[in-house]
C-alpha cells in the first residue's frame, strides 16, 4: 500500500512590501506599536495592481521544481486553493496547468477555502494517492485578500499579506500523514466574507453581523472569530490525537493556523502550550489565509526544527466557518532544504494568457 507524505514546499511572495513604518507615516493616528503587540505582525507582502493569485501560485510552483530538482511531467494531479481567483470561470487550475506546462494527462481542481484550506489540501491528495490515482500531487495555497481591502482599514490591513506556497505530497512506503478530522459551521458565513462578485443578488445577500467600520469588500468580525477558533480549536486538536493515538505529550509542536498573535495566545492559553510547542512565522509575512501553515513549515525546516521522526498537528480555523485538523510526522530532511537553497534561481514561468493573447495580437 502506498501512502502519502509531504516533500519540499516553495512559497512566493509579492514584492511589495508594507511595513509598520509605512504604514505609520500614512497614517500617523494609527497606533502601530499597540498593533504589533495585538497582531504579532511587523509587515507584509502586498500583490501589484496587475499580479493575481495564479501568478503567485506559478512563481512558488516554478521555485519547487528549481530548487527541489522535481520533474514537471511527474505531477499527476493539481490542487489549487485559492478564495481570490483569476476569473469566476474558467477554472484558475487549468490555466496553472498551462502555465507551468504541466501534462495534459492530469487533474486539475480548484477549491474555495481559506483557513483550513491547506489541511483540506492535504487530506484530498492523501486520498488520491492511498486510492492509486496518482503518485504526485502539486497543492499550490495562493491569496491576494489585499484586492479586497480599503487602504483606510484599519483592522484589515494591518493583518492580512499576500502569497503563496507550492507543496509536493508524494506516495510513499510508510505512513506520515492522517487521522484527519473536519469541521464546517456555515451559519458562520456572516463573520467573515465578500459579499459582492457572485451571481446572488446583493439585495438577498448574506450581511455582514456587525456594522462595517470601513468600506473594504472585506468583513470580518474579529472578536466572534477568535471565540468560535477557542471554541472549536481545542476538541479538533483531541480528536486528532484520538484518532492518531497519540498523546499529547508526544507531540513535538502543534502547526496553527497563524492568524494573529492574540488568537494564538489566545489558544495557547486554552491549551496549556507554550510558545515553543507552537512556533510562529506571522511577523514577516502576515496572515496569508490557506498559505499559512506551509508557509510556517517552509520556515521551520530552514531552521532546521523540523527534522524526520518529529510528530506534529496540523489545525486550520476560519472563514466558512471551516476548520480541518491532522497529525503528520515529518519524513523529509533538512538538510535537503538547505541543499534545494544554494540552486540557481527558479526560470521564469509562461506569460499569462491574457498576456500572451495580447503579444500574439
Amino acid at each position: 500500500m502506498k501512502y502519502a507524505a509531504i516533500g519540499p514546499v516553495a512559497i512566493h511572495l509579492p514584492e511589495k512590501v508594507e511595513d509598520n513604518d509605512f504604514l505609520g507615516d500614512q497614517y500617523p493616528k494609527w497606533n502601530m506599536d499597540l498593533i504589533y503587540a495585538k497582531t504579532g505582525i511587523r509587515e507584509r507582502h502586498i500583490a501589484a495592481e496587475n499580479e493575481c493569485s495564479s501568478d503567485l501560485g506559478v512563481a512558488a510552483a516554478e521555485k519547487l521544481f528549481a530548487q527541489h530538482n522535481v520533474d514537471r511531467n511527474s505531477i499527476d494531479f493539481l490542487l489549487f486553493c485559492t478564495q481570490t481567483p483569476d476569473y469566476p470561470l474558467p477554472t484558475t487550475a487549468c490555466l496553472i496547468q498551462d502555465r507551468l506546462g504541466l501534462p495534459k494527462s492530469i487533474g486539475a481542481i480548484d477549491f474555495n477555502l481559506g483557513c483550513s484550506g491547506f489541511v483540506y489540501g492535504l487530506s484530498v491528495a492523501n486520498g488520491l494517492i492511498i486510492s492509486g490515482a496518482a503518485r504526485r500531487v502539486l497543492l499550490i495555497t495562493a491569496e491576494t485578500y489585499s484586492k479586497y481591502i480599503d487602504p483606510t482599514d484599519r483592522s484589515l490591513r494591518t493583518i492580512f499579506g499576500d502569497g503563496a506556497a507550492a507543496t509536493l505530497i508524494e506516495a510513499s512506503e510508510r505512513p506520515s500523514l492522517g487521522s484527519f478530522v473536519f469541521g464546517t459551521d456555515g451559519s458562520g458565513a456572516d463573520m467573515l466574507l465578500v459579499a459582492e462578485g457572485g451571481t446572488r443578488p446583493a439585495a438577498n445577500a448574506i450581511q455582514p453581523r456587525k456594522r462595517r467600520r470601513w468600506p473594504s469588500s472585506l468583513y470580518m468580525d474579529g472578536p466572534e472569530l477568535v471565540k468560535f477558533s477557542i471554541d472549536v480549536t481545542p476538541p479538533l486538536i483531541e480528536k486528532v490525537l484520538a484518532t492518531a493515538g497519540w498523546h499529547r505529550d508526544q507531540v513535538d509542536m502543534f502547526l496553527l493556523h497563524q492568524a494573529t498573535v492574540f488568537m494564538l495566545d489566545h489558544l495557547r492559553e486554552r491549551l496549556s502550550l507554550d510558545r515553543d510547542h507552537t512556533p510562529e512565522s506571522l511577523e514577516l509575512y502576515g496572515n496569508t489565509v490557506s498559505s499559512t501553515i506551509p508557509i510556517l513549515i517552509h520556515d521551520l525546516r530552514r531552521e532546521a526544527r523540523l527534522k524526520p521522526g518529529k510528530r506534529t498537528l496540523l489545525v486550520g480555523f476560519g472563514v466558512g466557518l471551516s476548520w480541518a485538523g491532522c497529525a503528520w510526522t515529518e519524513t523529509w530532511a533538512a538538510d535537503q532544504f538547505l541543499a534545494a537553497e544554494k540552486t540557481a534561481a527558479c526560470p521564469d514561468a509562461k506569460p499569462a494568457e491574457d498576456e500572451a493573447r495580447t503579444e500574439a495580437a
